[in-house]
C-alpha cells in the first residue's frame, strides 16, 4: 500500500476509506494533494480486497473546503490551464471508477471540494454541510469539471445560479435540489461524523451486496450514456447488457433468485 502524506487510506469490509487529510487547510486541495487523490483511485482500482470507496475530509469542519487558493494565486495562464486539466484528469477517473465512490460530506464542500463531491457518484452530507462554487468571487470559474458535473445533476438554471451568485447552500436545499442524496440528522449522542459515516457504511454496504461487475457496468452506462445521444447510449446500454449474459455472476444472481437464497457473487 502507498503512502501518502495528505490522505489516509484505510480498508475494512471491503470498503475503502479515503481521507482528505489537511485540517489545519480545511483539507483544502493543494497540488500534491489532487496527485496523491490520482495515485490512491489508481491503487483501490487494482485491489482485490475493495469493492467501494468511501471519500471524506478529517475532522468536523470541512471536507474539502476548496483549492488551495495560496497555491493557485501563484499561477500565470499557461500554469492555469495545467491546474486545471490535472484536477479535471484525477476528478475523471474517479467519476469512471467501476468501484463505486460515496462522497461523506462533513462541514464545508466548496470550490474544488464541491467538484470533488460531484465527480463522486453518490453522495451523503451530513446536517451542517455547506455546498458552494463561489471561484467568480475570486475572479475565475470552477476548473475541475464543476461547470459541466453540477448543470447535469441539479440542472442548468439551478446550476447556473449557484455559479453566478457564489453563494452556499446548506445540506437541506443540497439535497432539496439533488445534489446530495441523503443527509444525516445531528445524533442526540456521538458525534455528527460518526453517525454520517456510519450512513455512508451501511448504503456501501448494500451496494456491495450485488454484483460486482453489475455495479461497475451501471456506473459506466449512467455516466457515459449521460454523454452521448440517446441512440448511442441505448446501444452502449444493450451491449454491456449482453456482455453481463457472459459472466458467472449472471447466472449465480438468477439461480439464486429462482432458488430464493443469497446470491454468492465472485466477480466472474
Amino acid at each position: 500500500m502507498a503512502e501518502y502524506s495528505n490522505l489516509t487510506l484505510e480498508v475494512e469490509d471491503r470498503i475503502a476509506v479515503l481521507s482528505v487529510n489537511r485540517p489545519d487547510k480545511l483539507n483544502a486541495l493543494n497540488e500534491q494533494t489532487i496527485r496523491e487523490l490520482g495515485q490512491a483511485i489508481d491503487e483501490i482500482t487494482g485491489r482485490a480486497d475493495v469493492g467501494g470507496v468511501i471519500l471524506t475530509g478529517v475532522g468536523e469542519k470541512a471536507f474539502v473546503a476548496g483549492a488551495d487558493i495560496a497555491e493557485l494565486a501563484q499561477m500565470g495562464p499557461v500554469d492555469g490551464i495545467d491546474v486545471s486539466r490535472l484536477g479535471q484528469q484525477v476528478f475523471r477517473r474517479i467519476e469512471l471508477s467501476r468501484k463505486p465512490v460515496i462522497a461523506a460530506v462533513n462541514g464545508f464542500a466548496l470550490g474544488g471540494g464541491c467538484e470533488l463531491a460531484l465527480a463522486c457518484h453518490l453522495r451523503i452530507a451530513s446536517e451542517s454541510a455547506q455546498f458552494g462554487l463561489p471561484e467568480v468571487k475570486l475572479g475565475i470559474i470552477p476548473g475541475y469539471g464543476g461547470t459541466l458535473r453540477l448543470p447535469r445533476i441539479v440542472g442548468k438554471g439551478r446550476a447556473l445560479e449557484l455559479m453566478l451568485t457564489a453563494q452556499f447552500i446548506k445540506a437541506e436545499e443540497a439535497y432539496r435540489i439533488g445534489l446530495v442524496n441523503r443527509v444525516v440528522r445531528k445524533p442526540e449522542e456521538g458525534s455528527p461524523k460518526e453517525a454520517l459515516m456510519a450512513e455512508a457504511r451501511a448504503m456501501m454496504q448494500t451496494i456491495l451486496a450485488n454484483g460486482p461487475i453489475a455495479l461497475g457496468l451501471a456506473i459506466e452506462c449512467g455516466t457515459r450514456g449521460m454523454e452521448m445521444s440517446v441512440d448511442d447510449g441505448l446501444a452502449l446500454e444493450s451491449n454491456l447488457f449482453g456482455l453481463l449474459a457472459a459472466t458467472s455472476d449472471m447466472k449465480e444472481g438468477m439461480t439464486a433468485f429462482l432458488e430464493k437464497r443469497k446470491a454468492e457473487f465472485t466477480g466472474r
